[in-house]
């Protein structure tokens, strides 16, 4: 499993953010505190207080997550 932080600022980026998901073949979910949310899941993501940085965990390959962070690599925060 590999693990990255991102932030979601405008509605935008989290329209990004799922629509990215939706083309990966993997599971992939957010986590913010100790809510876990299917991270293809547009309503759940809003259900999330998106004032913090959430944290992504692929359930992929290494090549999966190397392609989905490159998809997603404007929301990207560094740590």
């Amino acid at each position: 499993m590999t693990s990255f932080k991102i932030r979601l600022i405008t509605i935008e980026d989290v329209r990004n953010f799922v629509t990215a998901a939706n083309l990966q073949a993997f599971d992939a979910d957010i986590v913010s505190g100790r809510y876990r949310i299917d991270a293809k899941s547009l309503l759940g993501i809003f259900s999330l207080d998106l004032s913090q940085p959430v944290e992504v965990q692929i359930h992929g390959t290494e090549s999966d997550a190397k392609s989905f962070m490159e998809a997603v690599k404007d929301l990207i925060i560094e740590e």
